[in-house]
């Protein structure tokens, strides 16, 4: 099946996977190419239009990216942002220098021609700019589309090709007709149809499964969380009993873990489940370390070990199957991008190499929203399919310092009392991550008649449909209250709660 697909270059932008998630959102595919990228690659997937990402370099730079300068002759449109607008335009022809002004945050957009891609915006609008490079020159093969009080050429058009650039990001909530921008676009530039489902990504994931596998045998990573639960599923679904599942007790993980897994895969769906108790490797090795990247290399060297153990009892076993999603795919450098390296302890890689198995990996091309509607289509259930993200290295990041089991026992029960009070309150599906830190200091408190020297738990909730950026949820101060409440009165070794309020971007979901 040919589906029409939209390429995003990314120059290194922090909104380049955004972008993806907002042609996604409009029921066309995309993905994500590196610079490097040729014209004849992306002639060969039949690319129905490409957006060139923003990004932190100067067009006029030694070293600056560049894109194969024939995709302006690939014959479809290209909507260039930022600095894809800056690198495109001066392929064609305009002069780039540094702004008089620089723009960072909300400008007011005077748009001056609404035939195609600023169709049905207002004359006057809020935009987000990021910028200190802009177009200061344009040659007569470019039209003004619009312009702001310090940058004449805030979008254009060019005459002969199909190219149009915008120096601010459509694709950020921050400029509120952006998504009107990106469908016109997609749909009266590219001339998209908005045809791609998800059911239609189940059916080609279940061939290609069972093309790429044949009558070998998949052993599949499971750990509980959404993403490996609905790998197992779509395995199950695609090979049936040539899948074997192994979940891995590193100790690190929540209360009454092991029994939900064990009930609703083995018990319920009938899938071949192998259990390993290794908690005494992990929290042997894990002892004295504070670092959280060397917890996370411990944790992941651990888990290899405790697969190969397992694996060796598994017949005719060719295939790890693992949850990788796209933007583990994108971050992890695997494409070539210029974005940072964020996480170290992730699916990508590296385990295949260790045990000698070719990996199956069916989700990589999906975002974590998606992953649920797939979920949600295979039949699994609606508390599996929208539970919040837990991280690979489980508690182990969510206690600040070196871990213990003492600490381990307080966060469990301080992380299960937070989750059931929100879902008490009706919230959790309101929230897209929320957790329990315990943090390694000690503060003053009174409890009866003496004074204590305990812990503190820090709530962390967000807010997110991406999971690149998120503000912190709006919890109401009485839940927060009963929370903390319960936390002092019934987690021994607790004193004090406090609430996270920072944003992503610049901190993290997780605290290490």
């Amino acid at each position: 099946m040919t589906r029409e697909t939209i390429a995003i270059i990314d120059f290194g932008s922090q909104y380049g996977q955004l972008i993806a998630r907002r042609v996604r959102e409009n029921n066309v595919f995309s993905m994500v190419y590196p610079p490097s990228v040729t014209l004849e690659q992306l002639r060969s997937e039949g690319v129905t239009g490409i957006i060139l990402s923003g990004g932190p370099a100067s067009v006029y730079e030694k070293d600056a990216p560049v894109c194969d300068e024939k995709i302006f002759d690939l014959g479809v449109p290209v909507l260039g942002i930022c600095y894809g607008m800056q690198i495109a335009s001066k392929i064609l022809g305009a002069n780039i220098a540094p702004a008089h002004s620089r723009e960072y945050g909300r400008s007011e957009l005077q748009v001056t021609d609404t035939k195609d891609l600023l169709a049905t915006v207002p004359e006057l609008t809020t935009v987000w700019m990021s910028h200190g490079d802009q177009v200061n020159q344009l040659n007569d093969d470019f039209e003004t589309l619009a312009k702001t009080q310090t940058c004449p050429y805030a979008a254009v058009r060019h005459k002969s090709k199909p190219f149009y650039g915008v120096q601010f990001h459509p694709e950020v909530t921050h400029t509120p007709n952006g998504a009107t921008m990106l469908r016109n676009f997609l749909y009266n530039i590219c001339k998209c149809k908005g045809d791609w489902q998800i059911k239609d990504f189940a059916q080609e994931a279940i061939e290609a499964v069972r093309k790429q596998v044949g009558s070998d045998t998949v052993i599949c990573g499971l750990s509980g969380g959404v993403d490996s639960a609905v790998v197992a599923a779509l395995l199950h679904k695609a090979i049936g009993d040539q899948l074997v599942c192994i979940f891995v007790d590193n100790g690190l993980l929540r209360n009454n873990e092991r029994l939900g897994v064990e009930t609703m895969f083995a018990d319920h769906f009938k899938i071949n489940l192998h259990v390993v108790d290794w908690s005494k490797q992990f929290l042997s090795k894990l002892a004295g370390v504070v670092d959280p990247q060397k917890k996370r290399k411990i944790i992941g060297a651990e888990f290899i070990e405790a697969f190969k153990s397992e694996s060796k009892k598994i017949e005719n076993a060719k295939f790890l199957a693992q949850g990788t999603l796209y933007p583990d795919v994108i971050e992890s450098g695997a494409k070539g991008n210029l974005a940072a390296n964020i996480k170290l302890h992730h699916n990508v890689g590296g385990l295949p190499e260790q045990l000698g198995f070719d990996l199956v990996e069916p989700l990589r091309d999906l975002f974590k929203d998606e992953v649920r509607l797939l979920g949600e289509f295979l039949g699994l259930p609606e508390d599996m399919v929208w539970r919040h993200p837990f991280p690979g290295p489980g508690l182990a990041v969510r206690i600040i310092g070196d871990i213990t089991e003492e600490k381990l026992e307080i966060v469990r029960n301080a992380d299960e009392i937070l989750i059931d009070e929100i879902r008490a309150a009706g919230l959790y599906r309101n929230y897209s991550q929320t957790l329990a830190v315990l943090v390694p200091i000690e503060t003053v408190g009174v409890m009866g008649d003496g004074r204590t020297y305990e812990s503190v738990i820090a709530i962390r909730s967000v807010d997110t449909t991406d999971f690149m950026t998120a503000d912190f949820s709006h919890i109401p101060y009485e839940v927060l209250g009963r929370i903390s409440s319960r936390i002092i009165n019934e987690v021994r070794g607790v004193n004090r709660v406090v609430y996270d309020i920072s944003s992503k971007p610049p901190s993290t979901i997780e605290w290490e």
